[in-house]
């Protein structure tokens, strides 16, 4: 990772982090629009951090349900038919299985989260099912 992006990150997250900024996350880069990082921490639990303007796809989440613990920066949560919502360090997201649901940071600003995976209980298989991108200009339109 060069020295100089991770500093960039934490100096634009508002402080210094417990969690390492990751790698390149290009084992998912087809699923993203913008750049993320990705530092697995234990099991299911990895850290994540997206640049400016960078969210994931639309996906849904079968067999498992996915808790994300914000650090820092600010950024989006939306599930399909719902408003969005604005996202800052200290903010739980709860994600039920099988909801539709995007994540990333604000155009304007660096997020970071932490993901946890946690399997539904007498569920023997746990996927994600990645979908379209989320609309640019619905996107554009979030302050």
């Amino acid at each position: 990772m060069d020295l100089d992006l991770e500093q960039l990150a934490r100096e634009s997250l508002g402080a210094s982090s417990a969690f390492p900024l990751g790698e390149p996350n290009t084992a998912f880069a087809q699923y993203f629009i913008g750049n993320s990082y990705l530092a697995p921490l234990a099991g299911g639990v990895a850290n994540v951090t997206f640049e400016p303007g960078c969210r994931n796809n639309w996906h849904v989440h079968h067999g498992e349900r996915q808790v994300l613990v914000c650090t820092g920066g600010r950024g989006w949560y939306q599930e399909w038919g719902q408003p969005a919502q604005e996202l800052h360090a200290g903010d739980v997201v709860d994600i039920q299985p099988e909801v539709k649901h995007w994540h990333g940071a604000a155009k304007d600003s660096w997020f970071t989260h932490i993901a946890i995976a946690m399997p539904v209980k007498g569920c023997d298989e746990q996927s994600n099912e990645w979908l379209e991108p989320v609309d640019d200009e619905q996107y554009g339109k979030l302050a």
